[in-house]
């Protein structure tokens, strides 16, 4: 499961994509394969906003699913896509009130932001870009303390890198939690990655007609960004 990936349904987006014939339709990774096949671009959170930027600024866009994510490229691009309203559970819940408390136990702690959070938490951050953009941001800091809002697991490999460096995990508005974990990746356990290994199930069936028409907004991303050096 996903959060986001759910928030779009096939039936009501195709419904969506007849309403607005002449409109170019841009998906963010983090969907299905039968929502890849009815786009004509996919992005990730690392690329979206470049690519974006790459298409004619005449060009009508439908920006599917993360609401969130589309409305940061829009104001970072100077777009007026047209969003589809899903977001990310994670992202999402994020506490506003409790993140400004953490800054006034840690004044010197420089706030990193993932683009699928909301408007006015992005507005308040220090940084905001992708997982990858943030790993490379608190990396080449000379800050030694940060507090991170995106899902919790990306701090084991912040930590990793910077031994010396202190990551505090943005609080959801659930007071009784002190991070944000998304359960659907919490599903993937060891164990259940082992069994997968040792005996190859489950396996995953995908049509052949919804295979070739998902990889080719794929293949038009990698397009882009091989043209434009992204």
């Amino acid at each position: 499961g996903c959060s986001l990936a759910d928030s779009c349904a096939v039936e009501e987006f195709q419904q969506f994509i007849d309403e607005h014939p002449d409109y170019t339709v841009v998906s963010y990774i983090n969907t299905s394969a039968a929502i890849k096949a009815l786009s004509d671009i996919i992005v990730t959170s690392a690329n979206a906003a470049k690519i974006i930027a790459s298409l004619p600024e005449d060009e009508k866009i439908i920006f599917v699913p993360d609401k969130n994510l589309g409305d940061y490229v829009n104001k970072q691009t100077g777009k007026n896509m047209l969003l589809w309203n899903g977001a990310c559970h994670v992202h999402q819940q994020f506490s506003i009130e409790r993140i400004l408390e953490l800054k006034q136990q840690y004044p010197d702690a420089l706030l990193l932001t993932h683009p699928e959070c909301p408007a006015n938490l992005r507005e308040i951050s220090d940084h905001v870009g992708s997982t990858s953009s943030m790993l490379k941001f608190s990396k080449n800091s000379d800050k030694k303390q940060f507090i991170v809002a995106t899902e919790a697991g990306i701090l084991h490999q912040m930590k990793k890198e910077n031994p010396d460096k202190k990551f505090i995990p943005a609080p959801p508005k659930d007071s009784a939690n002190t991070c944000n974990e998304c359960v659907f990746m919490r599903m993937n356990t060891l164990e259940k990655i082992y069994l997968c290994l040792k005996n190859e199930t489950p396996e995953i069936f995908v049509d052949e007609e919804t295979q070739l028409k998902a990889v080719r907004p794929i293949k038009k991303m990698l397009e882009i960004s091989s043209k434009y050096g992204l």
